[in-house]
């Protein structure tokens, strides 16, 4: 159970991530601070961030990364995309800002604003 109605997804070798983290931070939000790279999310917990989202797998993905590639990820379907989130978090974009049934993508930092409580 969540301590606090914000949740961030987060890698602190990120800039965007840590800057919206601090954004958070500086209007007084003390968000659950998930390090997803150390505990990835189940698929279960990406299929609810992207409804909340509003995008799809590849969406949430970063397509660029050498792992995307080397696991042949251009023609997978969406249930084979969240089982490569799962298993390679690094495939995740980052930072994902959940609020209650809202999320965002911190990108750029000032996205999240609009789904605060």
């Amino acid at each position: 159970m969540s301590t606090s109605p914000v949740i961030i997804w987060h890698n602190p070798r990120c800039s965007k991530s840590r800057q919206t983290l601090a954004l958070l931070e500086e209007r007084g939000i003390a968000p659950d601070v998930v390090k997803y790279l150390e505990t990835p999310p189940s698929a279960e917990a990406i299929t609810n961030v992207l409804a909340k989202l509003g995008l799809t797998p590849r969406q949430l993905m970063r397509t660029k990364e050498e792992e995307y590639k080397a696991q042949n990820l251009a023609d997978a379907d969406d249930a084979a995309l969240v089982a490569a989130m799962v298993a390679t978090p690094k495939l995740i974009e980052r930072p994902v800002v959940i609020a209650g049934d809202k999320a965002a993508l911190g990108r750029p930092p000032e996205a999240v604003l609009e789904i605060l409580p």
